[in-house]
């Protein structure tokens, strides 16, 4: 037998859809409010990890061969776009410098004796370009994430990048510097060495790091950040792997720069009497060269949506 629904029934179940619909609206209001564009600058000390420079002990991709010595600043700007509170997407455009050298290694008798007496340095000024998602955790912790003023937030970094470098290195005859590239100082693209390709002065890295932001107002806020950059090659600084014969660089150059590529190839001793010889180790090809930034940010939101603050509404309390 049908029964009618009772009256009180029909009112719950109205209760219920206009409250679904109320947190519908409500949602996509908080997500209109909680998306926003930044932009803003940043600036910082450089280093980079690689073949050349580094410390005491067997040379390691790793900050154990960091020379605050050879620290320079980069410089940039990005835009990003925060969806939410919890995620942003930032492109980010950077130029600054890298820089080794053998002859700020302290000798200790151990394998840095090596390096030092490679005697070899470079230097490159850099342009990258980075496409990076921003993660802040702690949102999802805090009471109410739209209130930011005078709030920290720590947050990570990882993302895509290209970047584009040129390295150079002095003469020992001159004391000038000259690009190293076309010089082919291990032979690269010779065809004695068919497995030493000609590298590209472009090359494609992963940015991955950690920052903690404060918020000056709602408008905004500063940023530190420490960020690595993990490359796809070993020559940022132009050394790798062995040291050839020199007398092949006469065999595939003009008579000029076969004596200037003899001369940057391995700078060990005396042009007649170097240290080291064809075959021995001048670089370890093993780990590829890498380089970080630690960023002092500057932020400001361009806007927050379609809705607003309205400074005259008052709050509600329970």
């Amino acid at each position: 037998m049908k029964q009618d629904l009772h009256p009180s029934v029909w009112r719950r179940c109205g209760l219920i859809v206009l409250s679904f619909a109320f947190s519908l609206s409500s949602i996509g209001q908080m997500t209109e409010k909680a998306s926003y564009m930044e932009a803003g600058i940043t600036i910082g000390p450089s280093n980079f990890l690689g073949d050349l420079g580094g410390n005491m002990g067997k040379g390691t991709p790793f900050l154990k061969d960091n020379n605050f010595q050879m620290t320079k600043l980069s410089f940039g700007g990005f835009l990003s776009y925060h969806p939410n509170e919890w995620l942003g997407v930032r492109l980010g455009l950077n130029i600054g410098t890298l820089e080794g050298d053998d002859a700020i290694i302290k000798g200790k008798g151990g394998y840095e004796e090596a390096r030092k007496i490679r005697n070899s340095n470079f230097k490159s000024k850099l342009a990258e370009v980075l496409l990076m998602a921003e993660i802040y955790p702690t949102v999802f912790f805090e009471y109410d994430p739209s209130d930011i003023f005078m709030k920290f937030r720590p947050y990570g970094v990882i993302g895509v990048g290209g970047f584009h470098f040129n390295p150079k290195g002095t003469d020992p005859l001159t004391g000038q510097w000259v690009d190293l590239k076309p010089l082919r100082t291990e032979g690269q693209g010779f065809p004695e060495y068919p497995d030493r390709k000609e590298y590209s002065l472009t090359q494609v890295n992963i940015p991955m790091g950690v920052g903690l932001k404060y918020f000056l107002s709602e408008n905004v806020n500063i940023s530190f950040e420490i960020v690595h950059r993990k490359t796809f090659t070993d020559y940022i600084d132009d050394v790798s792997t062995n040291y050839i014969d020199p007398a092949l660089f006469s065999t595939h150059m003009s008579s000029q720069q076969a004596a200037l590529a003899a001369r940057m190839a391995n700078k060990t001793g005396t042009p007649t009497s170097r240290v080291f010889n064809a075959g021995d180790k001048r670089g370890n090809p093993n780990y590829n060269d890498s380089y970080y930034t630690a960023g002092f940010k500057l932020g400001f939101r361009l806007n927050s949506g379609n809705n607003y603050r309205n400074s005259t509404s008052c709050p509600i309390r329970f």
